[in-house]
Parts: structure tokens; sequence; C-alpha cells
């Protein structure tokens, strides 16, 4: 047999209710607030409430707004959340007219209202990040765009290219990230409100209206699908994640670039700590920083979705607010992680000694050296590869650089082929330079000058066009504000 309790029970208040209104009171009482004063705006625009009634539900909710500390609030057990808290202060103020707020709307289409709200906000200004590291990224790219770097695959020195090139790679996946967020606040910028539990409500709602007062695009078409859909919660945190995940493959080349081993990246001081007994070292500890920052927002976003995992396609808490918060704090991670990476990337430069001796040493220009014989000797490319590969061979091993290893490629000809070449000393020498490898490879996308430009033109492009979408967006939202204000405002008597 049960044992008799009343509600809330002891456990469930410290482990569930408690926490819960902690939440909101941090987080989502504003939004509720706004909910409040745009269906009440609705109630009266369709006449499901009278002038008088519209007009002494508003003043006792500005009352309790204005007379209410809600950061001092507690929760003691005497009401349910944050919720029941403010509509039984209505009634306490206003009697059964109290009650009448909460007509045509639950519990459901309210939160997951609130919900879109706050996280709408949120992913906007992680957007805006993105969208700055790549304004910052951009700049940083057209200054390095004859700056000579070694592309490294697979862990080892494979051909140069420039720091600009490498930093246009990184734009355009940003801003195909960016794009993807950019499509997945699209969603969550629906308003589920009117959906009521589940099915709408029979009274004259004017959805539509409410969802233009609170700065939504549209409303959320299905009333279903407006409390049981939540591929705007997993639709977000799934563009948030890549956006970090994809990042993080440019923060371990950092880590790669600066190690002792390789040396190409120089890192500038303020980035830089030292050890507390190695007088030699210098850690750049800021990238680290941002792999282990990177992974806590991923982690958080994993958390996210994988709550959703095996859900009922229905109302249910594991879609509600204390999964909410705990996502917030992944947009909260990846909004640092994307704020120092720019720093870090903007800070640093390259070392062009370090990158022309390993360059020298691993003969990363030796594809261009394969080049030239297919086009002065015209020979068929796997010949002129294995020429230039026993060419390298040779050269590595004698570790004298590919520059000094004109003898060896002759040799290498003679080997292959039978004959002399007829490419002099001063023509290798030539072909086998970092810069006129990266002056040849002027095709669409290259690192050569001119195609590098016209890449890094389209980035610019693309990212005016992305800031516009959250322009227009944010303005929206304020204009909402603005009549949702006015509106409200209206309704009380003169």
């Amino acid at each position: 047999m049960t044992a008799a309790s009343s509600f809330p029970d002891p456990v469930y208040q410290r482990t569930v209710l408690a926490p819960a209104f902690e939440g909101v009171r941090i987080h989502f009482a504003d939004s509720m607030h706004r909910i409040d004063r745009a269906h009440l705006v609705m109630l009266r625009e369709t006449g499901i409430l009278t002038e008088d009634q519209a007009g002494m539900i508003a003043q006792a909710l500005m009352d309790i707004r204005a007379q209410t500390a809600i950061d001092q609030l507690e929760y003691t057990g005497e009401y349910e959340d944050y919720f029941f808290l403010v509509e039984a202060e209505l009634a306490r103020r206003l009697g059964e007219l109290g009650g009448l707020l909460h007509t045509a709307r639950s519990r459901n289409d309210i939160d997951h209202t609130a919900f879109r709200l706050v996280l709408r906000c949120r992913a906007d200004r992680l957007l805006a990040e993105i969208l700055s590291l790549a304004a910052a990224v951009l700049v940083k790219a057209q200054d390095e765009s004859e700056t000579v770097i070694i592309a490294y695959t697979h862990g080892q020195p494979a051909q140069p290219t420039t720091f600009g090139h490498y930093l246009g790679a990184v734009i355009e996946v940003v801003l195909r990230d960016a794009t993807r967020l950019d499509h997945a606040i699209e969603n969550v910028d629906q308003c589920p409100m009117g959906a009521a539990a589940i099915t709408t409500s029979s009274f004259p709602i004017n959805r539509q209206r409410v969802s233009e007062l609170l700065g939504f695009r549209a409303p959320v078409l299905n009333s279903y699908g407006g409390i049981a859909s939540v591929d705007y919660i997993t639709g977000l945190y799934s563009a948030v994640k890549l956006v970090i995940l994809h990042l993080g493959r440019v923060i371990q080349d950092l880590i790669q670039w600066s190690s002792f081993e390789v040396g190409q990246l120089m890192v500038p001081d303020g980035l830089v700590q030292v050890s507390s007994i190695m007088p030699q070292k210098r850690n750049p500890v800021a990238i680290e920083h941002l792999r282990h920052m990177a992974s806590i927002s991923m982690g958080y976003c994993d958390m996210v979705v994988g709550t959703m995992h095996n859900t009922p396609f229905t109302d249910m808490n594991d879609s509600e607010a204390e999964v909410q918060q705990e996502g917030f704090l992944g947009i909260d991670h990846a909004r640092r992680t994307l704020a120092l990476l720019a720093r870090v990337v903007c800070g640093c430069g390259i070392n062009a000694g370090r990158v022309k001796s390993i360059g020298e040493a691993s003969c990363i220009t030796i594809t261009e050296l394969a080049d030239t014989l297919v086009r002065e000797e015209e020979l068929g490319f796997r010949t002129a590869h294995e020429i230039a590969s026993s060419t390298a061979r040779a050269v590595i091993e004698r570790q004298s650089g590919l520059a000094k290893g004109y003898g060896d490629f002759i040799k290498a000809f003679w080997s292959v082929t039978g004959r002399d070449t007829r490419i002099s000393q001063a023509a290798f020498k030539s072909a086998v330079a970092l810069e006129t490898f990266i002056l040849r490879r002027d095709r669409h996308g290259g690192p050569a000058p001119a195609a590098l430009s016209c890449g890094l033109e389209f980035y610019s492009q693309q990212l005016e066009a992305l800031q516009s979408n959250v322009k227009a967006r944010k303005s929206r939202q304020s204009a909402a504000a603005r009549a949702l204000d006015d509106t409200f405002t209206s309704l009380f008597k003169i």
C-alpha cells in the first residue's frame, strides 16, 4: 500500500522542482512575461476578452512584474513553478478574472515558445560571433596571401601554399557552417503559441498575431508538431556541433604547427605561458585551451541531441527547461572558443626561415619538377614521377636540400630515360622554388595571387549575405518588441 503524501514530495522538490524553478527564474522569466503580454493583446483584439478585462489583467501583470524581485526568488514548494506563482498572484489580485489570461493556451505552447525565444537569441549571438570570426580571418587571409607555409597531409610535409590560401579554406567551411546554423535558426524562429495542449483551441484565436508580436517569422504550422517536434532543438545543436567540430581540426593544425619540431607558426607572447621550472619553455597553451573548450561545447551539444533519442513524439519533459539550460552552456563554450580562436589566428605569424628549411629538406616542391618534366621533356607523368621520386630520395638521404639536387636530378633522368635532360640548372632551381610552385598554381581555387584574390572576394560576398540575414532578423525582432510594447500599453484604461 502506498503511503499518503502531499505534493511536493521533499525529495522531488529538492531534485527536480527547485532546480527547474531556478532555471526558469534565470533564463525564461522574461520570455514568459513577453508571452503573457502578447497573448493578452491577442485575446483583446479577437474579442475573447473585453476592454475592461484586458485592461485590468494588463495592469496586474505590470504590477506583478514591477513588484517581484525575480533575481531574489527562492523555491518554497508553495507553487509548482514560476508560471503557477504568477498565475496565483493574478488570482490573488483579480480573483476569477485573473484566470482568464490562460484562455486558449497551455503550459505546453507557453514553454516551447519561451524556449524558442531564448534559444533564438542565444543562437543569433553565436552566429554573430561566427561571422565575426570569419570577417577577422578574411582580413588575415588577405594580409597573408603571399606568406608561404607548408601544407601537411597525413602528418607529413606535402606541398607549399600560402597562409592566406589555408585560411581561405577555413573561411569556406566556417561560412558553410554559418549557413547551416542560419537555417537552423530559421527553424527555431517559429511560434508554437496557439497550439495549446496539442490541438489548438475552440476559441477564435489569432496565432499569426501572437507570432508577430513575439518577433517570430511565422507560427509553427501543425499544432501537434508545435508541441511534439523537437527538431528545432536537435537541428540547432547539431549545427552548433558542426561549427565546433570543424574548427577543432584547425585547432589541431595550430597545435602541430606551433610545436618545436615543426615551428612554422609563431604564437605571440600574450598567448604563451612559461613553465614554472623549465626556463626554455614557451607553451602555446591558448591553443590547448581552444581544444578543450571546443570539446566541452561539443559534449553539451551531444548531450542535448542524445537526450532526445528514443523519446515519444509528443509533449515530454526530456525537451524542456533542464535540458534547454544545459544546452546553453554548450553555446556559451562555443562563443568563448570562437572569440579566442579569432585572437589566436589573427595574432599568430609564420616563421619564414623554418618554412624554407623544412620545405627544402622535405622536397615539398618535387611535384612541380615532375610537372615541368611533362611540359619541357614531353614525358608521361608516371615517368616524370619516377625521375622526381628518385631525385627526392637522393636529396633527402644526403640532407642537402632540393635546390642543391641538380646533380641527383641529372643522374635520375639519365637512369630512367637513357638520355640527357634539356632542363638547365637555373631552370631546375626555379622549378623547385617554393614561390614558383605557388605562382604556377593559378587555377580556380589555387593559391596563386589572382586565384586566391577571387576566392577571398567570393567569401566576402557570402559573409555580407549572412550578415544581412542576421541584421534583418534582428530588425524584425526589434520592431516586434516595439509593437508589443505599444499594443500592450494601449490596453490600459486612460
